[in-house]
């Protein structure tokens, strides 16, 4: 219970430090205008479809979550204060997963400000129900990830700009996996195959949601956040 109350007093830390700077709302602005912008194209094509705008959501989110990952715990370093985080009886993991539940509100609040979308849709056409849910399940699985992807990076530098660019790195090289791939037959290109994010992305955005999908992000946010709590927990051990 101790934990369970020390990690969300983190998270709503966290999440009132981004709402305290422009940093979100300038994100969000963005974020809205752009996936506004090519819905509004998906309709002026009669297009009573959610797919468009969740494939710019998980391009935008690519370029935007090292952003807003890329302060979490590298400006913590920068300023010093993650020693006092780290002296509070507090955990590193209840750190690490604080504030990934605090980055993740942000992206909630921002992903929920595009329901209207689908409304629209709803109320315009009959788009395909099982494409809204899996889409945004996609969108949400996919930001989340490489929002944990992000915060692993920044537990390893005290430079956001490093934070943010061996974030995008990592995300890009996942995004890209399976084209470079292809060319690799047998064993080995199946396991880089299954490890790169978009193939597991195009069946949740047509509506199918297979368990192993599912299981994939889950595994790569959970494996993000262990690295980020043992990066921590060297950064203890060398202080």
């Amino acid at each position: 219970m101790r934990a369970v109350t020390n990690t969300m007093a983190v998270a709503r830390r966290e999440l009132g430090s981004y709402f305290s700077s422009p940093l979100a709302y300038v994100v969000t602005f963005f974020f809205l205008f752009v996936c506004g912008l090519l819905f509004y194209q998906s309709l002026a094509g009669q297009q009573a479809t959610i797919r468009p705008v969740d494939s710019t959501i998980m391009t935008i989110l690519l370029l935007l979550a090292p952003l807003l990952s890329m302060r979490l715990l590298a400006e913590e370093q920068r300023t010093g204060t993650l020693e006092l985080l780290l002296t509070a009886p507090v955990r590193d993991g209840e750190v690490v997963v604080g504030k990934f539940l605090g980055a993740l509100g942000l992206l909630a609040v921002m992903i929920a400000l595009t329901l209207l979308y689908p409304v629209i849709l709803y109320l315009w056409g009959r788009p395909d129900s099982g494409e809204v849910i899996g889409g945004y399940l996609a969108v949400v699985l996919f930001g989340a990830a490489a929002l944990a992807i992000g915060l692993f990076a920044s537990s390893l530098t005290q430079n956001q700009i490093v934070s943010a660019v061996i974030a995008f790195a990592v995300m890009l090289v996942l995004w890209v996996l399976d084209t470079v791939v292809q060319p690799i037959g047998g064993p080995v290109g199946s396991v880089l195959t299954y490890l790169a994010v978009y193939p597991h992305i195009s069946d949740m955005a047509q509506g199918v949601i297979n368990t192993k999908d599912v299981l994939y992000y889950v595994s790569l946010i959970v494996g993000a956040l262990f690295l980020a709590t043992r990066s921590l927990e060297a950064r203890r051990w060398r202080g």
